[in-house]
């Protein structure tokens, strides 16, 4: 048990300091999109359905270590990887990498705004560029997910989807009803007004 520890822990002080050392001091995000370093293999890293990181099957417990590494989260087609200048490590991803936890709505001038804020601490304003979508749940029912940024995507909590379900409204879009949500002076549809209202 303590060797597998060790193993773990020295794994881990390798990771933090590629991710320290790509990192740019505080000031945004690092640029992964710049970056094409050769591909290193994967790694046994694991970001669970609910958003919680998992390397060697087991927790990551810090949430600034876990913020760190999001930090190099890049997504190419269906595979995500860790990437530094140097280096690139493939990991898994259950579903998507983030969730987002808290709703900020303000009323604007142009109508109203939601902000949004990650698991990792991100925030994040939902307009046409970081749009919301619907997809089936599992268990019925809408899942929705907010674009935080270069298709990383957060899926968005059952509590903070009912919220929205309480403001949402109907338009007509391409001749359809649809029932929805407005964010940064764009409309996100949750589906066929019609079928929202027999569900009630």
């Amino acid at each position: 048990m303590a060797k597998q520890g060790q193993t773990t822990d020295q794994g881990l002080a390798r990771l933090t300091s590629a991710a320290t050392q790509a990192g740019t001091s505080g000031k945004g995000l690092p640029p992964v999109h710049l970056w094409n370093p050769p591909f290193c293999g994967d790694l046994d890293m694991r970001i669970a359905g609910d958003g919680s990181w998992y390397y060697l099957g087991t927790p990551i417990g810090r949430p600034a270590l876990v913020r760190l590494f999001s930090t190099i989260l890049k997504r190419e087609g269906e595979h995500y990887f860790l990437v530094t200048p140097v280096e690139k490590v493939g990991i898994r991803v259950d579903d998507v990498p983030f969730m987002a936890v808290e709703m900020r709505k303000e009323a604007g001038d142009s109508g109203m705004q939601l902000h949004f804020r990650t698991n990792v601490d991100d925030w994040v304003t939902c307009d046409a560029e970081h749009r919301l979508r619907f997809e089936p749940g599992e268990s019925g029912g809408l899942t929705p997910y907010l674009h935080v940024r270069a298709d990383l995507w957060a899926k968005v909590t059952r509590a903070l989807y009912y919220e929205l379900v309480d403001m949402g409204e109907e338009r007509m879009i391409d001749g359809n009803v649809m029932f929805g949500v407005e964010s940064g002076g764009a409309f996100f549809p949750m589906a066929n007004a019609e079928e929202v209202r027999a569900a009630l």
